[in-house]
Formats: C-alpha cells, structure tokens, sequence
C-alpha cells in the first residue's frame, strides 16, 4: 500500500506517530554489501556527513573513518553480516569539510533471499545530537513520573497517549483508562468540552493557553467539585508540525475556595462599607427603608422588602411588643417592578397584619435572623394557615429565604425580609450574618430618623406655640407676618416676633433670633419673649430694656447669643426709634415705592455685653412700610449678602400691595423650598 513511498519517509511518519521523540533526531540511512561496500546513500546521510551519493556508492565504507580512528569498522560489520547480528558503537568519521565527526551507529544484517548473501542495514546520527536527546528524554521521563503536577501526552485528535501518576490520582483512573481515549469520554462531569477547545486552539496556533480553569467531578472525589488549573502545550517535529499536546494540571481547589471566600469578604465589606455611606443620611424614615432595599439587591437577594412597626411610621412609640401579633407598615421594596417576586409581595405603604401565631411575627419575636436555606412547598406549610404567598413565591422560583429583624436600642422596629431566585445557591451563614449586619444598620438609621422626626416635631409645636397666636396691632398701624421653621431640626431655632402696645397709642415691633437649634434655642427664644413683654408693660426705653435681655440670657446655664430688633414706632406723628443689637437691619419702603435699608448702628448680639446700644430716630410718612425679618430670609449658601439685600429691596417696590400677598412674594423668592435656617417676617404699614 506504501510502496511509492520511500523507506526514509515512511521511517519519520512512524517516529512522529509514535510520538515525535523519533522525529527529534535527523537519521542518516545507508546499506552496504556484505564486504562492506556502500550501495545506499540518502539525503540525511549527505546532510550529516557532506557527501553526495556518487562520491560514497561503490566505496568501503570504512573509506568514511578518521585515520586515526580505530579500523575495526569493516570487520564489525563483516562479522555481523556473517553471523546475523547487530552491531552498535561510536565511531569517528571523516566530514567531507575536512573535519572529524563523532558519530553513532546501528548496523543490522539483511538477507537476500535472491543471491543468498547479506547485506548491511546502517542507521547513523550525530553522536552530540543523539546524547542531547536522550538526556533530554531521561529529564523527561523523570518528570513525568515523579513531578506532583499532573502530565498528559494527548495526540493531534486529543486522544491521551501517556498519563502520569499524578494524573491518575487527580483523574481516579489508571493510565490504561486513558490511553486512547478523549477526555469528554472519560471525564463527564467536568467541562471537557471546553478544555478540548483549548487544546484545539493551541494544536492551531502554537501559542500555548495558561492557567485555563477545569471544574467538576472525577472518579477521585465524586462527591465534591474540584478546581484545576491546566496548562497546554503544543508538541512539534523538526519541521514545526504538530503532532500533538502536552498538558499539565494543578489541583487549585483549596486556593480557589480561599480565594472565593476572601472576594466574598471583600464584597461583604464594600456592600457595609456603601450601606454607611447610603443608609440614612437621608434622615426620612420611607426613604431609609427604600435604601436599604435598594442596596441589597442584586448584590445580595433578588427582591428585598423593609416593613416598620406601623406604630413606628405613624410617628407613636413602638408599644408593648409583639404579644399580641404585629401590624407592620411597608416601606420598601426591590425591584419596585418587573419582578414576578415583588408583584406578588404587598405594595408600598401598605399596613400587614400577623397574628401572634404566625412565623412571621415569632420570627420578629425572637430577634435573630431566620433562614430558611431550601424554600420548597413543606417549608412554607406552616405559613399557609394565614397566607397564600409563600406557596406563590415558591411558584414563582423563590429557593432561598431570609429574614433579619430590625432592632434598635434594643427595641423590635421591624424586619428586613430577602429572597433568592438566581441559580446561584441557597442563602449561606455568611450572607445571613451579612443580611444582618446590613438590617442592623438601617434600623439604627431608621430608628434615628423616627427620632428625628419626632424631635422636629417637638421642636416645631414648641416654638409655634411661644410664637404670639394674635398679633393685635394698634390704630393706624396694619402688619402681617410669617414664620417659615427650616426643614432640618438640627435648624430649628429661636426666631420669633412680636407686636406690642405702648403708651400714648404708641407701638413696639420687634424681631429676635437666638443663635443656635433645635430645642434649646426655641425654649430660650420663649424664655426670651415673655421677658420682652412684662419689660415694655414697664414702658422702658428702648437701651435698658436691650439692657435687661442681656440680663435673661446671663442666668441661664449654658451661654447663649440672640440677635435682635427693636422698634418704637408713634403711627401719629411717623417718628421711629430703630435699636438694633446684631440683628440685619429693618427695610423701609416710602409711599412712592422707594425702598432703602435703614441705616442703624448695628449694635452686638445679646449676651456679648459691655458694648452701648445706640438708638437711631426716622421719620415715617403716612403710608410706609417696615419689613423686619430675620437672617433666614436673606442668606444663602454660594450667594453675597449684599446681592440678597439688594434683591430684597427690589421685590419690595410695590407697597400698594396687600401685606399678606407682598409676605408671601417675599418668602416665595426669597427662601429655598428647603429652607437651611428659619425664617420670620413682620411687615408693617405705618399710618394711612
């Protein structure tokens, strides 16, 4: 079948079939008669010893030793053409260049059948060349058997043709089990159809592939995943044709799980790290609750729900707990839509009730994070008495579920509830410990913005009811007012105003900040108010009753500061006594719609003491207007107070206008829709 092709051809095929270590090794062939005389040459042998075949077909070839050389060539071969034997050695032979050439042989008889008599088959390699391969292959071989890493020769149709001990332990399979067979054939159950991809790739290109990840199961260990890094390698012959691959594995189970665990750790930390920043700076208990919803999914659950003590949300204290079952108001979801999950859960804003026997509320009760790993039809029996839900989420593809009870100072305020629907595995121990952390969190968050909302409040009614409830003005004086509290209770302060009466028809506008918030600064406003009105029934000028405050506020406790106006005013005759002490000064805004801020010493805020207070007469025409305000009207943050003045007196050119619509146009324009400060605001028309 192979008759046209020559032997030498045929000779390297089989070398390369057999692996390629062969192919490795140039091989010259020539053959001899029985006396010795050669009547073979092929190309290899000119390639290693630069004769060309006319000048060797027909000579001894011992014609080809160094003359220095031992001559017993020609007799070795001679004998063993006459006793049928081989004959192996190294001899020196003479290049055609002129110098010598260590060189290896193997001879063999070959009988005729047609003339009886022997001839010689020679095969021959450089000596230097041949020592190198086989030190190469003795490195090789001891690799290979004793190397921990395991090696596998596979052919160019990725059939194994060698597999090492290491290999085999890995595999759970004897080499015998290998040989001859793909890796998809014997391995299942990892994914050998990728790794043979990769193989393939490197049979295509040379390049080798590193560190491409094997997973599953084999015989070895069939009850466990595994993890292997492999290594291919492409193996070629002198011509650089493939002729096939070598691979080596490391079983990387052990560092992959390490390494999973610490990535997972990382996450953990970055997703608690991003709840601190995320999770209630808002201090708005719904928005709280969506946060915290939002953070969680899809990093940790595929739908996530936050629901509060409805007590809680209406703004009431938590109540005697949970004994006689929970009614839990929603205030945040995840995904708020296109989940099959959430479509199913309650919406937004929605109260749910649950007895004392149900899970959901013995849950609560025990304070602890509950977890059920494997969500299936029997988990939720028992919660089918009081709901169709569960059986529905399980419907829907829900596996896995957690939930983690929101408690604060100690205190239930509700729970955080997390569902999986991903392939990804059941809810473990760490992303329960993680699911509390996070709920642990938000409810402090959460129970801070109750707090805060509650302390707002309290702020709020306690400086609206020091606030006069009826400003009377006198005849000839018409005034309207404002009080605007900021939106933040750390700004809640002490503004307030007031309109007083005095002798002789006369009147007292006033307007006061005390510095500082919340509810320590609105208690001393009050305590500052009801001063100022027992001081004016005393009818006191203007310095000493500026004077007397200052006395207020040097009895109490802590030091505090208050900025404030004063202003007599006799609607009669328009004459004005302005007494600032640190407060912006009055606008004053002429019947022809001229508008000017008062010029007024601006006097030190009550409480700096042993500075003078220094009263300035005006005279108001009939029909003028004094605008006292507080700082929370004209400041902004990024803007030049002076601009704000000057805007200020802009929108007060026209003072035909009723008072409330002119107060409300101020506020409107002036103040931000969250104010950063209070804001309060006395418009007066003096006379007709």
């Amino acid at each position: 079948m192979n008759e046209h092709i020559p032997v030498e051809e045929l000779i390297s095929g089989a070398a390369q079939a057999a692996g390629g270590w062969l192919g490795a090794l140039p091989i010259a062939l020539l053959a001899t008669s029985a006396d010795g005389t050669v009547v073979r040459w092929n190309q290899v042998a000119v390639e290693l010893l630069g004769y060309a075949p006319p000048q060797m077909l027909g000579h001894n070839i011992a014609d080809l030793l160094h003359p220095g050389s031992d001559r017993s060539l020609g007799r070795s071969l001679w004998e063993a053409a006459a006793t049928g034997r081989g004959v192996m050695g190294t001899v020196t032979a003479w290049h055609r260049d002129g110098h010598p050439l260590e060189v290896e042989i193997w001879a063999s008889p070959v009988s005729d059948r047609q003339q009886g008599a022997a001839s010689v088959l020679v095969f021959a390699a450089d000596a230097h060349a041949a020592r190198r391969i086989r030190g190469s292959s003795a490195v090789w071989d001891g690799l290979f058997a004793r190397s921990p890493v395991g090696i596998a020769v596979l052919d160019t149709q990725l059939r194994f043709l060698q597999a090492n001990a290491a290999l085999e332990a890995m595999n759970g399979l004897p080499e015998s089990a290998h040989v001859g067979r793909r890796l998809a054939e014997i391995l299942p159950e990892v994914n050998a159809r990728e790794m043979e991809e990769a193989m393939r790739e490197v049979l295509e290109t040379g390049r080798p592939v590193l560190d491409r990840r094997r997973v599953g199961r084999t015989p070895a260990e069939p009850d466990h995943d595994r993890v292997w890094s492999c290594s291919y390698v492409r193996v070629e012959d002198p011509a650089h044709l493939p002729i096939g691959v070598i691979a080596s594995l490391v079983d990387i189970t052990e560092q992959q799980r390490d390494h999973v665990e610490a990535e997972a750790g990382r996450r953990r930390l970055a997703l608690l790290s991003e709840a601190s920043m995320r999770v209630g700076s808002s201090l708005d208990l719904e928005r709280t609750a969506q946060e915290l919803a939002d953070l969680a999914v899809p990093r940790l659950a595929d739908a996530v729900t936050v629901d509060v003590l409805d007590a809680l949300a209406r703004g009431d204290e938590p109540g005697m707990g949970l004994t006689g079952g929970s009614a839990l108001r929603r205030l945040g979801k995840a995904p708020l839509s296109g989940s099959k999950v959430t479509d199913i859960l309650s919406p937004l804003g929605r109260t749910l009730h649950f007895p004392s026997t149900a899970p959901y509320t013995q849950a609560l009760a025990a304070r602890q994070p509950f977890l059920i790993a494997h969500l299936d039809e029997q988990s939720v029996a028992p919660a089918a008495r009081h709901s169709a839900k569960p059986a529905r989420l399980v419907a829907v593809g829900v596996h896995s579920f957690v939930m983690a009870p929101l408690v604060a100072r100690d205190t239930v305020i509700g729970v955080a509830t997390f569902y999986r629907t991903r392939p990804i595995g059941p809810f473990g121990a760490e992303d329960v410990t993680l699911a509390g952390e996070l709920a642990a969190r938000a409810a402090l968050s959460i129970d801070n913005a109750r707090l805060y909302h509650r302390e707002h409040e309290t702020a709020v009614i306690l400086q609206r009811s020091m606030l006069p409830q009826h400003v009377t003005a006198p005849p000839g004086i018409t005034v309207s007012h404002r009080y605007l509290p900021a939106s933040d209770v750390n700004e809640v302060g002490g503004d307030w105003y007031d309109v007083l009466p005095l002798s002789g028809g006369r009147a007292a506008l006033l307007i006061g900040d005390v510095m500082g918030h919340g509810i320590g600064a609105a208690a001393v406003m009050g305590r500052l108010s009801a001063s100022v009105r027992a001081l004016t029934r005393l009818d006191l000028p203007p310095v000493r009753l500026l004077h007397q405050l200052e006395s207020v506020l040097g009895d109490l406790t802590e030091p505090m500061l208050a900025t404030f106006l004063y202003v007599e005013c006799d609607p009669a005759n328009g004459h004005c006594t302005v007494t600032r002490a640190g407060h912006p000064p009055p606008a004053l805004v002429l019947p022809d719609g001229t508008a000017r801020l008062v010029d007024t010493p601006p006097g030190v805020p009550l409480g700096v003491g042993g500075v003078a207070f220094t009263p300035t007469l005006i005279d108001v025409p009939p029909g003028s207007l004094l605008v006292l305000y507080t700082d929370g009207l004209i400041e902004a943050r990024g803007c030049d107070l002076d601009e704000r003045l000057a805007e200020l007196t802009r929108h007060l050119a026209d003072p035909h206008r009723q008072l409330d619509h002119l107060c409300d146009s101020l506020i409107t324009h002036l103040v931000p829709a969250a104010a950063d400060d209070d804001v309060a605001l006395l418009i007066a028309r003096i006379g007709d």
